[in-house]
């Protein structure tokens, strides 16, 4: 018998017109998460997928959702918390789904209702879409969902978060309860427990990692600096590391503001936020894609839209306000085995906030000291016993004092 680490997704209970599409994309070793919920999935079982982002999610549900609508009728319907995760998400499914004669659609905001009415009326069988835009549709009964024979939620956390709820169980009204859910995200906090048990049928757990586990070969570092020096600290590091760098701020306005300023340095940058319409931030993530801009400077909203590969370096000029979304953030680096490398900013007076995160992820982050800069330490912060340590990603050595105290 084979082991889990020698599977192919030849070993899987997959359709031959699927297995020979991934043979010719060299897609071989199906990853854990893909390897547990394909064959529940393709048995018609509820699921509740807890697995860190990065880990083939997409591809989990997908194959199977795909392989189920060539051997019946009905629809499958995928909701997601935004626009970029809409977009990736058709991306990587789109060429499957063409295999079979299919299309798909994508229901979003910030593009024409006229021409997703359009798209809608040749009968997609697969609908990605974001929950305000979707009830939008229903409320202008230009779209009908009783056919649904499979729902996707995937990243249902942040769709909470981002104050979803209400439409997602309005959108659960109007779908058939006689369907297959599948629920997945990074973290399952007991508002989605509660979804799931309301709305599905004897679900099956499928946690590949534990809840806020990090992406396996992130590295991660942690600097100590005034807000006032996070500029001249950000400049200095953006020097010494010299491939594609993801920024996250916590605002909009911050996201603008800093890439501006990088730009008038000479750095290549463009940002992604909530201000900008779907064709600037469709141009921004190609662009950072393609290696046109080498920095993307982007807010939480967009943290799970993003899949880009060989990102070498996450940024967390401000730490997040949800410390599920620090996971998330540095989670688009390290990516299907890749290793990369996690800096985040912190003030002194944000010492808890850093507790918090590490708390959640089970790990103390690694304190640094650039030599260059100010030595700063947390405010109000329990010591803790100092490693004294060096990180060869970073080229700087821990000075002698505990930086925690």
């Amino acid at each position: 018998m084979k082991t889990d680490t020698a599977l192919t997704f030849h070993d899987l209970p997959l359709s031959s017109k699927i297995v020979d599409f991934l043979d010719r994309s060299n897609f071989v070793t199906p990853t854990p998460i893909q390897h547990k919920v394909i064959p529940l999935a393709l048995e018609n079982k509820d699921i509740v997928g807890v697995a860190q982002t990065g880990t083939g999610k997409t591809m989990a549900f997908g194959l199977p959702l795909i392989q189920k609508l060539s051997q019946q009728n009905g629809n499958g319907l995928i909701l997601v918390p935004t626009r970029e995760l809409a977009l990736q998400m058709e991306e990587v499914l789109a060429p499957i789904v063409k295999i079979f004669g299919f299309k798909t659609v994508v229901i979003i905001g910030g593009t024409s209702m006229s021409m997703q009415i359009k798209a809608l009326r040749r009968q997609p069988r697969i609908l990605i879409a974001t929950p305000g835009r979707l009830i939008d549709h229903i409320e202008q009964k230009t779209i009908m969902l009783f056919d649904v024979k499979t729902l996707v939620l995937d990243e249902a956390d942040r769709m909470l978060d981002m104050g979803f709820a209400p439409q997602i169980k309005r959108i659960l009204k109007v779908i058939p309860p006689q369907r297959q859910t599948m629920l997945f995200s990074a973290t399952m906090p007991a508002e989605i427990v509660k979804i799931a048990t309301q709305h599905m049928q004897l679900p099956v757990n499928v946690e590949i990692a534990p809840q806020g586990q990090t992406a396996e070969n992130v590295t991660q570092e942690l600097f100590i600096v005034s807000r006032g020096n996070k500029k001249e600290l950000l400049l200095k590091l953006l020097r010494q590391y010299t491939g594609t760098v993801l920024m996250f701020t916590r605002s909009k306005y911050g996201a603008k503001g800093l890439a501006r300023q990088l730009r008038t340095k000479g750095h290549r940058a463009a940002e992604i936020h909530s201000n900008r319409t779907q064709s600037q931030r469709k141009e921004a993530l190609e662009g950072f894609k393609s290696g046109k801009y080498r920095i993307l400077i982007a807010t939480d909203i967009v943290a799970r839209g993003i899949d880009v590969t060989n990102i070498e370096l996450v940024i967390n000029y401000d730490l997040p306000d949800d410390s599920e979304n620090y996971v998330h953030r540095i989670g688009r680096t390290a990516r299907a085995g890749q290793t990369g490398h996690a800096i985040s900013f912190a003030t002194p007076e944000q010492g808890k906030n850093v507790k918090q995160i590490e708390k959640l992820i089970r790990t103390e982050i690694e304190i640094s000291q650039h030599p260059e800069m100010l030595i700063e330490k947390f405010e109000h912060f329990r010591p803790a016993p100092h490693r004294g340590s060096f990180n060869p990603r970073s080229n700087t050595k821990n000075w002698k004092f505990n930086p925690r105290t």
